[in-house]
């Protein structure tokens, strides 16, 4: 009885790993973005990987903040989690910093953002299109200046540097009774001898009656304060005799000159400080920026990378905008025509998010065995997410164009494999051996490989062939799509 107990016992050991092991192989499959059973019926027509569920981190009278987590693969962390933020006109998103650094997109409106860039505080105004990063721990406050227009931001919130509280984590500086500042942690008899000030003036400051981390705010006062401080600062320079109308030194005079310039305020420091912007040097033909902190990447004034008569894209990489590569995220856009396709292709670096601005489409997903793992249509506000080596397509709906924005998991520069049309792997690997690999003859896979003309971009509809003489089957325009 001892023998065949322990015989027993070994084979339900067996069965436990093998069925363990046959969960870890399969087990992304049935994992789905909101954490779903199997697939359903239809062999990958449901929406595993439209990341559907949103949680509200901020909600105030001023706006709110909501954030789609991302979803790891094969036991790992999700890489980042997209966040939207939207402000109502004449609002403040109070001082803070977070556990997570974030890639901020304007996606309509226009802001101006202030953070701690290297013990400076520095500002931006931001527009439509425009790209910025925000470190981890680093103390920021954002503005809505546009006139009546409410303001959206779309943003990549990384993890690497998370806590793990939650999506991400704010610290607020600013604040009263809601929220709390983190100064209101420390006792009053600490706060009072580090700030050299009484109990009642500290009771001011946090005792204050804040209504949610995005209040209603006028940036006039903020304009105000910088003039009369930038007129100040001018008015004692020139007291003191040290005030230079010269907008530009003389070349000729060498490094003396140079230096000299150096010491002095001249009057296109004065502007820049005043206007909170950047001042123009001739001798290098380019802006420069006083703080020296980097300024917004604008996506829509850039020449798209790729563009033809049924789209264009965007790829946004380190080499571009250096500051994505301190988290080593990508930023793309891309804009289809009604009824086109990106053709199926794989991305071999990076795991891709993407996040609808506009219009319909279809996006079909295979998984590594040949099958099916999505098809599902995204619309306006859908987020959705591609693994990295997943191959992968989006086909633009017939009523209008369908355009999307997203970051990467990688800022290096990305070289998507395309697996169909002029510019494929399947066209450059033509030969003998990948005829061989599809079980058919070289002349019969050159024919299929080399039907489409276009690249990257093409009309996701046909024109079938006409038939011969007695067959008079009509002549319709069919969508690859419902094939």
């Amino acid at each position: 009885m001892g023998a065949m107990g322990d015989r027993t016992a070994v084979m339900l050991l067996m069965l436990l790993l093998s069925s363990w092991c046959l969960t870890a192989v399969t087990g992304y499959r049935g994992r789905g973005a909101r954490g779903g059973g199997e697939e359903e019926e239809g062999g990958g027509s449901g929406r595993r990987f439209v990341l559907e569920e949103s949680e509200e981190v901020v909600k105030a009278e001023g706006g709110e903040v909501r954030v789609v987590r991302g979803f790891g693969i094969g036991g790992r962390p999700a890489p980042m989690h997209i966040g939207f933020i939207t402000m109502e006109p004449k609002t403040l998103f109070i001082p803070q910093y977070l556990d997570s650094s974030l890639i901020l997109f304007v996606h309509r409106g226009e802001a101006r953002i202030g953070w701690i860039y290297e013990d400076n505080m520095v500002e931006r105004r931001l527009k439509m299109g425009d790209i910025i990063h925000i470190a981890a721990g680093s103390t920021f406050y954002m503005v809505n200046t546009g006139k009546g227009q409410r303001l959206q931001i779309i943003c990549s919130i990384d993890t690497s540097e998370s806590l793990g509280l939650g999506p991400y984590q704010s610290f607020f500086i600013g604040g009263g009774t809601y929220p709390s500042s983190v100064l209101a942690g420390f006792d009053i008899e600490t706060l009072t001898a580090a700030f050299n000030v009484t109990t009642e003036e500290m009771d001011t400051i946090l005792g204050a009656r804040i209504r949610g981390p995005i209040i209603f705010y006028s940036d006039r006062a903020a304009d105000q304060s910088r003039l009369l401080a930038s007129c100040m600062q001018w008015k004692q320079l020139h007291k003191k005799g040290s005030l230079d109308f010269n907008d530009v030194a003389d070349d000729e005079g060498g490094g003396e000159v140079q230096q000299e310039e150096n010491k002095r305020w001249t009057l296109r420091n004065f502007l820049a400080n005043l206007l909170g912007g950047q001042f123009y040097d001739r001798r290098k033909g380019k802006k420069q920026s006083p703080d020296h902190a980097p300024d917004a990447y604008n996506l829509y004034d850039r020449d798209p990378d790729f563009r033809n008569n049924h789209g264009w894209s965007i790829a946004l990489d380190e080499g571009n905008y250096a500051p994505l590569g301190i988290n080593d995220i990508g930023v793309y856009l891309v804009k289809l025509t009604a009824g086109s396709m990106m053709l199926p292709h794989v991305n071999p670096t990076a795991t891709e998010y993407g996040i609808v601005l506009g219009g319909s489409a279809i996006i079909h997903l295979v998984y590594p065995n040949g099958t099916a793992a999505m098809k599902a249509e995204v619309s306006e506000g859908d987020v959705f997410m591609i693994p990295r080596y997943f191959p992968f397509c989006q086909i633009a709906s017939l009523s209008g164009p369908f355009e999307f924005f997203g970051f990467t998991t990688s800022a290096r520069r990305n070289r998507p494999q395309f697996l169909v049309g002029a510019s494929s792997i399947l066209r450059t690997m033509l030969g003998p051996e990948l005829a061989a690999g599809f079980g058919v003859t070289e002349e019969e896979l050159r024919k299929v490989v080399e039907a489409q003309k276009d690249a990257v971009i093409v009309a996701s509809w046909t024109l079938p062939k006409i038939r011969g003489k007695g067959e008079d089957e009509p002549l319709l325009i069919r969508r690859m799509a419902d094939v």
